[in-house]
């Protein structure tokens, strides 16, 4: 009879060791499944990390290259001291413009009177770019605009040389990476 119950307690114990090493094991392979997931999320969230790490990157070179491009266009656009540096403006910033035909005729006209003669060189006008700042905003994937406040030094012949303040508000397309449309305002 002692030997049958210390049996039954043996049978019980060696069931309740297979029971417990069956939940061991099930617990473990819910740990590695558990291990694989975080694994996976892992992998995924470098993944998301260097996509917004290299959006990043193309936003602000795009940022930096439209501000870049209408300071230049400032710089070439402003500085002349003769009817001949006024005519090679265009051809100064020509490969960083997409502008409309009519815009372009707009901002580069040749300045002469009705008589064909050249008002900058009669006058002698003169500009001297001097400094600016120019300020970015993303409208959407494809556009960002531009804005940059320009001083100038203008003079004439028998005139005083005096700066003026110069408000250029530009659009860039980042797809082309060429400046679109430029307006220019007189801040007053």
């Amino acid at each position: 009879m002692k030997n049958k119950v210390l049996l039954s307690i043996m049978g019980l114990l060696l069931v309740g060791l297979g029971i417990m090493m069956s939940i061991t094991n099930g617990k473990r392979a819910q740990i590695q499944q558990v291990r694989k997931e975080v694994s996976q999320v892992n992998k995924q969230q470098k993944q998301v990390t260097t996509q917004i790490d290299n959006l990043q990157t193309t936003y602000n070179a795009n940022d930096d290259q439209a501000k870049n491009d209408l300071l230049r266009f400032a710089k070439a656009y402003y500085t002349f001291s003769s009817q001949s540096d006024y005519d090679k403006r265009f051809s100064k910033v020509s490969s960083i413009l997409a502008l409309a035909k009519d815009q372009q005729n707009n901002l580069f006209d040749s300045e002469l009177d009705t008589t064909g003669g050249s008002r900058i060189d009669n006058l002698g006008l003169t500009s001297q770019y001097q400094t600016a700042t120019g300020y970015t905003s993303d409208l959407d994937n494809k556009t960002i605009e531009v804005l940059a406040t320009v001083i100038i030094q203008t003079s004439g012949t028998g005139q005083k040389a005096i700066n003026q303040t110069v408000l250029l508000h530009g659009w860039f397309d980042t797809q082309t990476q060429k400046l679109t449309s430029i307006k220019i305002n007189q801040v007053q």
